[in-house]
């Protein structure tokens, strides 16, 4: 409404509604013409990208679903002029592929093990899930035991295990017997005494009161460890699979997720103690971050498989995915330092003054003010060094441990199999297997920064 006057003036007593924005710049068409055509150079660029998506993807939807062979039970179901992937192989090699020589009988142990690995990280995963405390206890300390009960059998003594197996026993004591009863023994005896004192004691401290989060932390490493090797010594009753017979993604995986868990707690100490002020401290974690950044993975893992044997006492025989596990986990913590370094001394001098000036300690600075904002702002850095890592695994293979690729390049060598297509079937199986890990990787961790890290978008 508006009052008009005898001069045709007029006074508005309501706001005029606003008038819709032009049509080219909302919907599709605005995003097109923002995202793809804004400029002469995205222009192109656009151009360029849709004609590559037009030469690439049409014969790759030909080869693997329109051409490709979906039942058959040899090679003769793949053979011809015109045949695309050959998705039967891969459906007769999918247990190997998983499982590795893993015993068929057996397999349902690993199936327990990844389905309770998605169960217990989810919740992790999703920010507003509660219980975050019992749910990171359950998946850091009771899930590892778990895992490693179900996927081994359990029944294994943890000085038969630590010692007979390494041959340390043998190595220094020799066959000393006390009171008759070999030193295995007494090894036994005492590191189950150890656990079990351990275990109990720090349930009880932990039950009994609060105390200080160093406390408390010293209190979980005691109760895992008791709870660890308390249960290396009970009998489950499951038949032992030794890890040469594990392979496949099962492999990939427990390499994966143990240097991935491994590496992020030690590269934050190393990082913290690069840049430590005592200089023994710092010289130490620059020599460490050095040696492992100045060798390449393949010399780690040769290393940690043929050579070292040769350093250590006569008859110590490690386990050779145990040693591929701790290399695989220290490479990837002297890189991982460097990338929680960027992030430490991205942060101001001001949050350590701020820090200081409310009385705080230096832990408590490090824990409650310095490093969540650290490892905010290498997102990104972390999350690239494990994309990087679980792709690493496949070096693996060189010191004759299957992973998922290797058992596959080992599945070509079946004579039932050899068709032309064959090769190329199992690659772009594995390309999509591979892509589909690494771009969730991705997708979360830009959910992650986008979650926690809005106060420094563009």
């Amino acid at each position: 409404m508006s009052l008009t006057f005898d001069d045709g003036t007029f006074i508005r007593n309501e706001m005029v509604q606003p008038l819709p924005p032009p049509r080219r710049q909302v919907g599709a068409l605005g995003w097109v013409r923002e995202n793809l055509f804004s400029s002469v150079l995205n222009t192109v660029l656009t151009l360029a990208g849709i004609a590559l998506v037009a030469l690439i993807l049409p014969p790759l939807v030909r080869f693997m679903i329109l051409d490709a062979v979906w039942t058959g039970e040899n090679r003769e179901a793949c053979l011809g002029p015109e045949v695309g992937a050959c998705w039967p192989f891969i459906k007769a090699k999918f247990g190997q592929l998983i499982y590795g020589f893993y015993p068929i009988d057996q397999r349902w142990r690993p199936n327990i093990v990844f389905a309770a690995g998605i169960l217990l990280m989810v919740p992790l995963l999703v920010p507003s899930w509660p219980l975050k405390r019992l749910n990171s206890f359950l998946f850091f300390v009771i899930y590892p035991v778990v895992s490693f009960v179900l996927l081994t059998g359990g029944n294994i003594d943890a000085s038969a295990f630590l010692f007979e197996h390494f041959g340390l026993i043998h190595s220094f004591v020799g066959d000393v017997t006390m009171a008759g009863v070999n030193a295995t023994f007494w090894v036994d005896y005492v590191l189950t005494a150890i656990a079990a004192a351990a275990f109990v004691g720090g349930l009880l401290a932990l039950l009994g009161g609060s105390g200080t989060g160093a406390a408390r932390t010293t209190l979980w490493v005691f109760l895992a460890f008791g709870a660890l090797v308390l249960a290396w010594d009970i009998d489950f009753g499951l038949p032992y699979v030794e890890t040469r017979q594990w392979g496949g993604l099962l492999v990939t995986l427990v390499i994966a997720v143990t240097g991935i868990v491994a590496s992020l707690p030690l590269g934050i100490l190393l990082a913290l103690g690069r840049r430590s002020q005592m200089p023994i401290v710092r010289l130490l974690c620059v020599v460490f971050i050095e040696f492992w950044r100045g060798v390449p993975l393949i010399t780690v893992l040769f290393f940690a498989t043929y050579m070292l044997p040769l350093f250590l006492p006569s008859g110590t025989n490690p386990d050779a995915l145990l040693r591929a596990l701790v290399g695989v986990a220290l490479f990837s913590a002297a890189y991982m330092a460097e990338v929680v370094r960027g992030g430490l001394q991205a942060i101001s001098k001001g949050q350590y003054e701020g820090a200081m000036a409310m009385g705080l300690t230096w832990s408590q600075m490090m824990r409650l003010i310095i490093l969540p904002q650290a490892l905010t702002l290498v997102i990104p850095g972390i999350v690239n060094s494990f994309i990087s890592l679980f792709k690493d695994t496949t070096l693996v293979l060189i010191v004759s441990i299957f992973d998922f690729l290797g058992q596959l390049r080992a599945s070509f060598t079946d004579p039932n199999w050899a068709t032309p297509v064959t090769l190329y079937t199992g690659f772009a199986f594995a390309g999509v297997v591979y892509f589909l890990f690494c771009f969730g990787m991705s997708r979360y961790s830009l959910f992650v920064e986008r979650r926690l890290n809005t106060s420094h978008r563009r």
